[in-house]
């Protein structure tokens, strides 16, 4: 965070004094900056600026494919490797990181296709074997008619198959996370526009706390009036 508040006003003076090509190198060499720190969604924040000052410039669009490929968005990423190709074909590096981008994809495809399976195949086996345990351990065994036993394991493999797509859609849903704002910034300032709004108003405990002292003056001037004038009197 340090390293964005230095930046941040070298590149409001870029944005009113130079051209767009160096402004856009600045915000390139941020989003690599933040994302050797891990802060996806500034450096990718940062990546769609560079693409927005300078959208003939391959970089741009291979900054924000390689903070897609960090998060694990591969198809996105490989968009991304496409469109910087188009900019920059005697790169090689970018056919490589289109290859590496196109197996990623595939593995995550298949692992789409494949984990819920996996799940139903391991809820058979844990159906089987609760079956046999009721049949073999227990003296007087539960699932007697063979069709419960049958929908006991087709039960568990249904289980097994909707524990595991939960699972991914879970992992997609962790892989986007990465790219959203944090919220503890955002409840920070929220926080701030309340007070903000509270303070002209007159609602805060800094305004009211004039006006005690102010009557406890009152009061103590009061009492030693009184007390003088008894005292006199007496």
């Amino acid at each position: 965070m340090n390293y964005e508040r230095k930046e941040m006003p070298v590149l409001k003076k870029a944005n009113m004094r130079r051209p767009s090509c160096i402004t856009a190198q600045r915000y390139s060499n941020r989003s690599l900056a933040f994302l050797k720190i891990q802060q996806y969604f500034l450096a990718y924040k940062d990546a769609k600026r560079t693409i927005d000052l300078k959208p003939d410039w391959a970089k741009g669009y291979f900054r924000k494919a390689e903070v897609e490929m960090a998060t694990f968005h591969f198809e996105k990423a490989l968009t991304s490797y496409s469109m910087a190709f188009r900019l920059q074909k005697d790169d090689c590096s970018l056919i490589d990181s289109m290859r590496k981008a196109g197996r990623e994809l595939k593995k995550d495809q298949r692992a789409d296709r494949q984990i819920p399976w996996l799940g139903a195949g391991i809820g058979i086996i844990v159906g089987v074997i609760i079956v046999l345990a009721d049949y073999l351990i227990v003296d007087k065994p539960v699932l007697v008619h063979p069709i419960l036993k049958v929908l006991m394991t087709i039960a568990i493999s249904f289980i097994g198959f909707g524990f595991c797509k939960l699972y991914r859609y879970y992992v997609k849903n962790q892989r986007d996370s990465l790219l959203q704002p944090p919220f503890d910034l955002s409840g920070e300032n929220d926080s701030l526009d309340n007070d903000s709004h509270e303070e002209p108003n007159g609602n805060s405990g800094s305004t009211r706390m004039p006006e005690g002292r102010d009557n406890q003056k009152k009061f103590t001037k009061a009492q030693a009036r009184h007390r003088y004038r008894k005292g006199k009197s007496n």
